[in-house]
């Protein structure tokens, strides 16, 4: 495990199978609103035979300390470039799950060179539901039918977020990820749980829309939290993909 200082704010990153080579690239993981990296552990057991695995606790979450001013969707794909650039020196395959899917996307619209491909999973936000209340009702009924291992996962990690966790929500509301998208050339995957409340069919099928190398795929018997209660059937979709 190791923390990174750029601009005043600090990350922490996990990294695993550092010395294999096999797979195209290092996956770099980024969760969601409230979460941090530990979120990611079945995900994590599946690609780390795969390929290096890098995994973050983005500023003020996880482990990683709050910065004295929360961060936007931009400055945090900014603090994640100089990492990248700093300790990885290689393209990374971009995992962002929910709020992190609009970090990736803001990386690799303003670092291209840093990513060789893009995994936007459950991508927030919905332009048609752009208010916390919609957002939030959205997100309440999809935990309804989650496993209770997950929805201890979340409470801990919401825990763990701290008092600010209202001004990092406002942060995630305030961006607008479709104005980014038309501007990220790598080849991009978008995964839907079927059920994925919060990401719906038609928000999803915009995202290939406005990415010019973007594809749709679902998982079919899964909600929001697909990559936390079961991720071997993303995986599944995921290797292929960045295998090409």
């Amino acid at each position: 495990m190791l923390s990174y200082t750029h601009a005043g704010a600090t990350l922490v990153a996990e990294l695993r199978n550092e010395g294999t080579g096999v797979g195209p690239g290092p996956f770099l993981l980024i969760h969601g609103i409230g979460m941090g990296r530990s979120v990611f552990t079945d995900l994590i057991s599946h690609l780390d035979d795969a390929a290096p695995v890098v995994a973050v606790d983005l500023p003020g979450y996880g482990e990683a300390p709050p910065p004295v001013r929360v961060l936007t969707m931009e400055r945090t794909a900014d603090l994640l470039a100089a990492f990248l650039e700093h300790h990885i020196r290689v393209p990374v395959v971009a995992i962002g799950h929910s709020m992190g899917s609009q970090i990736v996307v803001e990386l690799a619209a303003r670092h291209p060179s840093l990513v060789s491909h893009v995994v936007l999973v459950g991508p927030t936000i919905d332009p048609e539901a752009r208010s916390a209340l919609r957002q939030i009702w959205r997100l309440a009924r999809d935990l309804i039918d989650e496993s209770p291992r997950v929805i201890a996962i979340g409470a801990r990690e919401y825990m763990r977020a701290g008092p600010r966790l209202l001004t990092k929500f406002r942060a995630m509301m305030a961006h607008r990820p479709e104005r980014a998208m038309p501007r990220v050339t790598a080849p991009t995957l978008v995964v839907r749980g079927e059920h994925d409340l919060v990401a719906p069919r038609r928000w999803c099928t915009r995202i290939t829309e406005l990415i010019p190398a973007a594809k749709l795929t679902e998982i079919p018997h899964h909600g929001h939290e697909t990559m936390i209660r079961d991720a071997a059937p993303a995986v599944a979709r995921i290797l292929p993909f960045v295998a090409r």
